[in-house]
């Protein structure tokens, strides 16, 4: 089976989604979904790295775990991962062969066919089971409600920060996104969260309809917080001195929702020694996260595409790149607010801008649209246009004295990587 040329059949969303084409899939395959204990994670900004963080405190306490992320980076396979192991390809074959069948079946008898991430979550979910998983950590693809993974009824579920994207389907309001965040809140079950004053009281209805028990994270609870080139540290409650290896202050509070995770699993009887959760926050590998691809010059990546995660990047870069110039690399898709994006950071004014069309196989935004924004903010001969691996290969050779930072959109990863790798 060409599992590349199978999955290229489908078309990656619907309109309106619904659970319908999960609920059946799952059905055939004896519900695969219910039979792991699931972590659900979802939110606007910081999932991925609370997942992350989750899922490395489990196996550092010797669990087997499942981790379903995306978008996935180089290839579908990295984003469905036991014990940090990717799925391979025989295996996904082993399991898109009985599940194509599946699939085919249901598209005979409905007229919204399956889509792309359908396939792919129910992999996941089939291969966590299959492999019999004591845990699966699960990341939301968009929303909540009718996100695809949301048939788990999770053991705790866990929301994150939740601001502006996705608009065109969760709503122009963050009441309204927040509603669609707050679909994984399920009954007799609990909830972590930030205690996000514009919409925590949305979360707060939703618990109390599903009596579900809310865990609320505060800021103000970290304490004696300290920084230096390659830790974190902090202390939260009962856990002095904890240090986590991922830059930014924000990830000291996705830090504080997985040690909440961990502890309410703790109450629940599963034995994770504090060790276990040390090591998980201090050896946390998140790619694409203000991750540095190369040393000399200094170039990060940086997937942030929203205006909470340019402005999360932009504190990074004033606690640990304050005192370097900057060139920026930047491609994004047209799904995203390109204006708010390039206003924030047209704050940066002594840095070169270069604008690309990102990668042609998805809608990005044209590299001259971005150009003609940002004159509105910044300087004309600030602003250059380039195919991707064009300004990767310009800024590398002409900046070698500035920190380069490669943002927007974690789907050019692949293509950077790849052109670094050149």
């Amino acid at each position: 089976m060409n599992i590349d040329a199978y999955l290229s059949h489908f078309d990656k969303f619907t309109k309106d989604p619904t659970l319908e084409a999960m609920e059946y899939i799952m059905s055939r395959f004896d519900n695969p979904h219910k039979k792991v204990k699931c972590i659900h994670i979802a939110g606007t900004n910081g999932k991925g790295s609370v997942c992350e963080m989750i899922n490395n405190c489990l196996i550092n306490a010797k669990y087997k775990v499942g981790k379903f992320i995306s978008p996935h980076l180089i290839t579908f396979n990295d984003g469905i991962c036991i014990n940090n192991e990717q799925i391979q390809d025989k295996e996904v074959e082993e399991i898109l062969i009985p599940l194509s069948k599946v699939v085919e079946e249901y598209n005979s008898t409905h007229e919204i066919p399956v889509k792309w991430f359908e396939v792919i979550t129910s992999l996941a979910f089939i291969y966590f089971q299959k492999k019999q998983c004591d845990f699966a950590v699960i990341e939301t693809g968009l929303g909540g409600t009718t996100d695809c993974t949301n048939i788990v009824a999770p053991i705790v579920s866990v929301i994150t920060t939740i601001g502006y994207d996705h608009m065109n389907i969760l709503g122009n309001t963050l009441n309204e996104i927040s509603r669609h965040k707050a679909g994984i809140i399920k009954k007799n079950s609990e909830t972590v969260f930030i205690n996000q004053p514009e919409v925590v009281d949305i979360v707060k209805e939703k618990c109390k309809k599903e009596k579900n028990t809310l865990h609320l994270i505060k800021t103000e609870d970290i304490e004696n917080y300290e920084y230096n080139e390659y830790f974190q540290s902090f202390d939260y409650k009962q856990y002095k001195n904890i240090e986590i290896n991922l830059k930014g202050k924000v990830q000291t509070i996705n830090a504080m929702e997985a040690i909440e995770t961990i502890d309410i699993l703790k109450q629940k009887g599963y034995i994770i020694p504090e060790i276990a959760i040390r090591e998980g926050l201090k050896t946390i590998i998140h790619k694409a996260r203000m991750e540095k691809l190369v040393n000399n010059p200094c170039i990060i990546f940086d997937g942030g595409h929203n205006e909470n995660a340019i402005r999360n990047l932009k504190q990074n870069i004033e606690q640990y790149y304050k005192n370097k110039k900057r060139v920026y690399i930047i491609s994004i898709l047209e799904t995203k607010d390109y204006n708010t994006i390039i206003k924030e950071l047209s704050e940066d004014n002594e840095s070169i801008f270069y604008f690309t069309n990102g990668i042609p196989d998805k809608p990005y935004v044209p590299a001259e649209v971005l150009a003609k924004e940002a004159k509105k903010y910044i300087e004309e001969e600030r602003i250059l246009t380039m195919d991707l691996k064009g300004a990767i290969k310009e800024t590398k050779e002409k900046y070698k004295d500035r920190t380069i930072f490669i943002i927007g959109s974690f789907y050019v990863y692949k293509n950077v990587i790849e052109a670094l790798k050149e």
